[in-house]
């Protein structure tokens, strides 16, 4: 078990007074007094060209805590109403649900400076809460309605928001895209990166090399990650690629392995690479070992070319809440009866926001054609035939300009 292989140490001293009262259990039995912060060791890096890397020694304060177990149990609890909606044939389409992987987008985004961009796949989510999407914002955009981030016209795999460049539907096609975002930092003058998400399934496309090149040729803060979650599609990494060590497939470009199922390991190793990037020393690729729950997307069972036993087993030794869990109670930054209080309140919220994700009115047909443009040269848009056309409206303020 991953969890035999972290130890944690609590931080004894004045500062756990200062901040925490005694806290009551249920019972009212006793008393027990909290740590402000926890130190954790979490599993050794794999480095590819780098000398060192990221501390293997974290820390966690009791707040931070409480508000990663918070997000990763909010996108567990979105995951599943989504998976739910689906059936109902609330969501139509296309839908990816990033049940497993949760600790990646937690992490990273525990650590994002207002400068930092991402982009990624259609895996997307959970990466649209954690960048300031509401709960309501990413399910009414999954059923079509106006209250949706994208007012129901991207979907499952086309949500944005500020500094957040989507969910793209086409494979690794996001990653070229993050280079040239990247340049635009670069060449702005501004102190940030761009966070390129691809899956394993995507590793070996040819555009994911060129956007290596480009980066390393022009030393762009740019950093590529592999959400290797063991699975392309139904077509395990094995049978996939001929080397499955992805963090030294940029070659020339450094790269790092990373615990994904580590939240903590994912902040440490992100906190590197934005000093790394800053510093003007070009690009890193990260590999995330992760896994996903459900099937590549809801058309999949998931169950054709794994074992139900293999998802079992990673559920009950390797689930990123679970392991966090653990990690935090045991030295005594949490309780369990505060993380059970937690898990109350998710549930209502995100059932709350269900009932108005199939509530909502859908936008007008006049405005399928708004904001299609940040500068419309032309203001007649065609529509689904020649003979029907629609005039381009601005509603909404462009964002993620450069």
């Amino acid at each position: 078990m991953f969890s035999k292989l972290i130890q944690s140490t609590v931080r004894q001293g004045q500062s756990k007074q200062k901040f925490l009262a005694p806290f009551m259990t249920l019972s009212g039995s006793r008393q027990q007094t909290l740590a402000t912060e926890a130190t954790y060791e979490v599993r050794p890096y794999k480095l590819h060209k780098l000398e060192s890397g990221p501390n293997t020694t974290v820390t966690c304060t009791r707040d931070e805590a409480l508000k990663y177990y918070r997000q990763m149990q909010v996108i567990r609890r979105l995951e599943s109403a989504s998976g739910n909606l689906y059936k109902e044939k609330a969501i139509r389409g296309f839908c990816h649900l990033y049940s497993g992987q949760e600790a990646i987008c937690v992490g990273m985004g525990a650590v994002l400076n207002p400068d930092d961009s991402i982009i990624t796949a259609y895996r997307d989510h959970g990466w649209a809460y954690i960048m300031g999407v509401p709960i309501g914002g990413v399910l009414a955009e999954l059923t079509g309605r106006q209250s949706g981030c994208a007012k129901g016209k991207g979907g499952s795999m086309h949500m944005y928001s500020k500094n957040f460049y989507g969910g793209n539907g086409i494979v690794g096609a996001q990653v070229p895209l993050g280079a040239g975002i990247a340049l635009a930092l670069k060449y702005s003058g501004k102190q940030g990166l761009c966070i390129a998400l691809f899956g394993d399934g995507a590793a070996n496309q040819g555009q994911i090399f060129e956007a290596y090149n480009i980066a390393k040729l022009w030393d762009l803060p740019a950093v590529f990650v592999c959400e290797n979650n063991g699975y392309g599609m139904g077509t395990s990494v094995e049978r996939a690629s001929a080397s499955t060590d992805y963090y030294t497939r940029g070659d020339y470009v450094p790269g790092i392995w990373i615990d994904g199922m580590d939240v903590l390991a994912v902040r440490e190793a992100l906190k590197y690479c934005q000093e790394y990037c800053y510093s003007g020393k070009g690009p890193l690729v990260l590999e995330a070992a992760t896994y996903r729950y459900s099937g590549h997307s809801m058309s999949d069972p998931g169950t054709s070319y794994r074992t139900r036993d293999e998802i079992q087993e990673v559920r009950q030794t390797r689930d990123p809440i679970m392991l966090f869990k653990e990690k935090i109670v045991s030295s005594q930054l949490v309780t369990a009866e505060e993380l059970k209080k937690i898990d109350q309140e998710v549930r209502k919220e995100v059932d709350e926001n269900v009932k108005l994700a199939k509530t909502d009115k859908e936008i007008p047909v006049q405005e399928l054609a708004a904001d299609v443009y940040s500068n419309p040269l032309e203001e007649n848009i065609r529509g689904t035939t020649p003979f029907d056309s629609y005039t381009h409206q601005r509603i909404a303020q462009p964002f993620n300009q450069h």
